[in-house]
């Protein structure tokens, strides 16, 4: 792990690692961009090794300094010849838009920034490295692959040997590891960098942070995340038909969020047709004072039908005993196997109304996971795919490795590994992007039920005479 840097005025630099920290005189050579006909109009190209990039854009006057992390992109010197360079790519965990044009900008930036031609492809995830044979990737073969969903090169989660790993990059002679995936895969990508530092290998190890839900901290966003939101969007448009068409219509849309709400969030606010979102950072309940199934009657009364979005890990808590022991399996990446909420939720519903025998309700249940998992980037995402791949290439042929590179506060960064798998970035319910959620939906806050019952006594006595 790299050691802060302390300068003035509180001023930390959160310092990644270099190949010279462990392999002392390496020689280094001239960037070849200053010489590429694409670049020479570019002033001040190069980046000055003392830039940094704030994590805490707002600060007081009077606070110190803060948080800095080393700013992404290209070097005067570079440590890797362009013709020595043995590149390789690999993509782990789930589907995610955008990862194909993260292969495909890797590959063609470093042939045409750097001059590498020689990039292996390593299929089906980390296991792939001594189970399965690598793919050859020039700017050809990976010319039109940003117009497909998943990834060419197949994805695994878990289920890897950190020394079969490094000892088929070191017989191999690769010496450039670029690795795609979400914070499971980022310290799997630290461990790996940590046994290569151990063996004294000149080799750079770099993370391309990838999860659709945006829960990786520290950077602005995740690539595929606009995407997502996008496709999610349509979704929830197709409930809001099939609910505004019918007689007392509920359209529930089911969407990615297993600990994090972003996506429920960011397409409630952009649809402006969602009556109540549902995500894992705000506990609801179903029955009571200010309780779902109260609000969905009083929407349905007032305005003849609503949509429900509801994020797959929101509620979970709520479920019966023996949906939850399903919560004990847990996939190859140590995730547990939640139980379908949206589903559970619609029945609820039904079952609910029905009892109460008084709304005859239609309710459409739409879960788009997949479709949303697997389809191409859109325009925004495949320019940011462009970046993050390219500030991870100046990374690794400036020598330096075991970081993960990403935007915070617009600027792009090198990030230590320990900053994206510390914790979770989650929605913060107190924050002012959640208050736009509910002035949007006009749902209710779902305050602790306790509280909710004694302000609705409160509000049903008579008011006291003067």
């Amino acid at each position: 792990m790299a050691t802060g840097e302390y300068g003035d005025s509180g001023y930390v630099l959160e310092d990644v690692p270099h190949l010279s920290d462990y392999i002392h005189d390496l020689p280094t050579y001239p960037n070849p961009l200053q010489d590429n006909p694409s670049y020479s109009v570019v002033k001040q190209y190069f980046v000055n090794e003392d830039d940094s990039v704030t994590e805490k854009i707002v600060v007081h006057k009077h606070s110190p300094r803060g948080t800095h992390f080393r700013r992404a992109g290209p070097r005067q010197k570079v440590y890797f010849k362009s013709d020595e360079v043995l590149a390789c790519i690999v993509t782990c965990g789930g589907l995610c838009p955008g990862l194909n044009t993260v292969i495909r900008e890797l590959v063609c930036g470093l042939h045409n920034m750097y001059g590498v031609n020689k990039v292996l492809g390593i299929e089906l995830g980390f296991k792939g490295f001594y189970s399965r044979n690598t793919v050859t990737l020039t700017p050809k073969d990976v010319n039109d692959i940003h117009k497909r969903g998943g990834t060419i090169l197949g994805t695994s989660r878990g289920g890897y040997v950190t020394s079969k790993i490094v000892d088929s990059i070191q017989d191999r002679g690769i010496n450039q590891v670029y690795i795609i995936g979400g914070d499971g895969t980022q310290k799997g990508a630290s461990v790996i960098f940590e046994e290569i530092r151990k063996r004294g290998l000149k080799v750079s190890v770099v993370g391309i942070p990838k999860t659709i839900d945006n829960d990786i901290p520290v950077i602005d966003k995740s690539f595929g995340f606009d995407t997502a939101v996008e496709e999610a969007q349509r979704a929830i448009d197709a409930a809001h038909v099939e609910a505004e068409s019918a007689e007392n219509g509920i359209g529930v849309v089911k969407l990615m969020g297993r600990y994090s709400g972003f996506i429920a969030m960011y397409a409630t606010l952009a649809s402006r047709d969602v009556d109540c979102c549902l995500i894992p950072e705000s506990p609801f309940y179903l029955d009571g004072p200010s309780g779902l199934f109260k609000y969905i009657k009083r929407t349905l009364r007032e305005n003849g039908h609503m949509v429900i979005v509801i994020a797959e890990g929101a509620g979970q808590e709520l479920l019966s005993d023996s949906m939850q022991d399903k919560n004990l399996q847990q996939d190859p990446s140590g995730n547990k196997l939640l139980p379908d909420v949206g589903h559970w939720l619609s029945q609820k519903i039904k079952d609910h109304f029905k009892e109460k025998g008084k709304l005859d309700l239609n309710l459409k249940y739409i879960d788009p996971t997949y479709m949303v998992r697997a389809i191409p980037s859109n325009a925004s995402d495949n320019v940011y795919c462009t970046l993050l791949a390219q500030s991870a290439i100046h990374g690794a042929m400036a020598g330096y490795t075991g970081f993960t590179v990403g935007p915070v506060n617009g600027r792009h960064a090198y990030i230590p590994f320990f900053r994206i798998t510390e914790k979770q970035n989650r929605v913060v319910v107190t924050d002012r992007m959640w208050a736009r959620v509910l002035s949007s939906t006009n749902q209710p806050s779902f305050l602790d039920l306790n509280d909710a019952i004694s302000n609705e006594a409160n509000e049903a006595k008579p008011a006291q005479k003067q």
